[in-house]
């Protein structure tokens, strides 16, 4: 947090360490009152995931709505940054091979047809990759 204070003002400004203090503490009670409010809003939704949704919805909730398209346009550019990480192979879980970008869309959309198809309370079984599916015939 110091860093991003030291980021956000010009050169010439000293922050005292109180100040800094209470900037983290204001940060810190922030996130809270956010969290819980995504937390309620989340469990009126009968969801047990806090999913990125409800962190917006609580912001409105909470009389934050203007801030909501650049909290949307950072979580957007968050997702960019960790796919444009995981396609270079630097994830967490990188098993070294790297996957090309059509890959990657590739496998998203399976995955998003696959939960689609759960969500829809149609059991299947998951769908093997193009690239395997032409070495077993």
């Amino acid at each position: 947090m110091t860093k991003i204070i030291k980021e956000m003002l010009p050169p010439d400004v000293r922050v005292a360490r109180d100040t800094q203090d209470l900037l983290i503490e204001c940060c810190v009670e922030f996130i809270n009152l956010v969290s819980s409010e995504s937390n309620e809003v989340c469990s009126r939704e009968d969801k047990r995931t806090i999913a990125p949704e409800h962190v917006l919805k609580a912001l409105q909730v909470l009389g934050f709505g203007e801030y909501i398209e650049d909290v949307y346009t950072a979580y957007e550019q968050h997702k960019l940054e960790t796919m444009h990480d995981s396609l270079k192979g630097g994830g967490k879980w990188s098993t070294g091979a790297a996957m090309t970008e059509e890959e990657a869309a590739a496998a998203q959309q399976r995955m998003f047809d696959e939960a689609r198809a759960r969500m829809n309370g149609v059991v299947s079984a998951p769908k093997q990759p193009e690239a395997n599916q032409s070495l077993e015939s």
